[in-house]
């Protein structure tokens, strides 16, 4: 029997090849070691992206020391491919260049995850340390960058990660401003000077499509996940607004930018990326699904696994999991969905879209989060060998 083990991650338990792995020692122990198990992690442009995308094309990761999102050294991967390496899928969705490929991932340099829950705020938060790998990938070389932008921290719209590449803003004392965050928005009066680096074509992978402002807009819908206050979100609004407005003025770029589709992306890094750059957005799971061949890996498998920390009906938007769910369907494949928690409507949408789809949850009745969280790994092994137990016994 072959098995396809491919997990996204369960969010403050495991990563996405953790599931994976513990998912696999699940199955040996329900059907023994003659089972074939492939496993192929997921990631959507948030934690994992990097090692995930690199290790998948047999490339190699550096680690650099670089700003986190509070301002403090943090380390952080840079991946590196080479494109000839890539799936034919790949180079034609991107249209690559021939040579070498830098990937980058926003949850390390500029993640919620680096953040502690009391000090989360976008106001205190930066994208420097994505700017300064992206000049270290440049300095070494980088024909193309491929940035995946989940699991941010920030709403700066990459003003931190511009004055990384030389961008100068100037406050009222008519100095230049040290360090940017949006906390100190308010002292800029003008932008100075030019990018000190020439950047290869920068792709950036992710799956939203809210636009930078307004009510669907980078702080209205993000904003509170990362610390922002429903009285200040009038505030922190107009100030964006006022900052778009003088980046698209001084680069003399339409403003019409903040309205395009996706530049409302991790706090607005596509929009700042967009008005100085050349950089376009790409859809994570799609690019992640070519690059992993996925629909290879299914149609080679007689079950597929797989999987997240939570599945509801915002889960069902046409990546990770449910997407696997979707391919699984058209191949005519066995599909296991295993979840921490699963919402009844979400699965019950499953099942009635997927007839070929079990759902299952990993976490035992009455449970509290954090023994949840804490025992994770052990939780998913079980329920992934007793639901193949019970399929194998019927």
């Amino acid at each position: 029997m072959k098995i396809l083990a491919a997990f996204d991650k369960f969010k403050d338990s495991m990563t996405a090849v953790e599931a994976c792995a513990a998912a696999t020692t699940g199955a040996r122990q329900a059907l023994g070691s003659a089972v074939h198990i492939t496993q192929a992690p997921l990631t959507d442009g948030g934690e994992g992206f990097c090692s995930i995308l690199t290790n998948a094309t047999n490339g190699f990761i550096e680690i650099h020391t670089v700003c986190g999102p509070l301002g403090a050294d943090i380390e952080a991967p840079l991946g590196w491919v080479n494109s000839r390496a890539l799936p034919s899928a790949v180079r034609e969705r991107l249209d690559l260049p021939l040579g070498k490929v830098a990937i980058i991932e926003m949850a390390t340099a500029a993640g919620l995850g680096q953040v502690s829950a009391d000090r989360r705020h976008p106001k205190q938060c930066t994208t420097c340390g994505v700017g300064e790998l992206i000049r270290i990938a440049v300095a070494e070389g980088a024909d193309a960058i491929l940035l995946g932008v989940g699991g941010s921290a920030t709403s700066d719209l990459g003003l931190g990660l511009l004055q990384a590449l030389g961008l100068k803003f100037i406050g009222r004392n008519g100095r230049v401003i040290e360090r940017i965050f949006p906390a100190n928005w308010s002292q800029i009066t003008r932008i100075s000077g030019s990018l000190e680096i020439a950047t290869p074509p920068i792709f950036i992978a992710c799956d939203v499509d809210n636009p930078l402002l307004g009510p669907r807009g980078a702080a209205a819908v993000y904003g509170p996940q990362k610390g922002l206050l429903a009285d200040e979100l009038e505030s922190f609004e107009a100030e964006s607004a006022r900052i778009a407005s003088m980046l698209c003025a001084y680069f003399k770029q339409p403003e019409a930018l903040c309205e395009s589709p996706g530049s409302g992306a991790a706090g607005g890094i596509g929009f700042g990326l967009n008005v100085v750059c050349d950089s376009q957005y790409v859809a994570g799971f799609k690019l992640v699904s070519s690059w992993l061949d996925l629909e290879s890996k299914i149609a080679a498998a007689d079950l597929i696994l797989t999987g997240e920390g939570k599945i509801d009906l915002s889960s069902l938007n046409g990546k990770g999991p449910y997407a696997l769910a979707a391919a699984a369907n058209v191949a005519h494949k066995p599909i296991i969905l295993l979840a921490g928690c699963i919402e009844a409507t979400a699965a019950e949408q499953l099942h009635r879209e997927f007839p070929n789809c079990t759902t299952a949850a990993i976490t035992p009745e009455d449970c509290p989060l954090s023994q949840a969280l804490a025992e994770g790994l052990e939780n998913l092994q079980n329920k992934t060998a007793q639901v193949l137990q019970q399929q194998t016994q019927q």
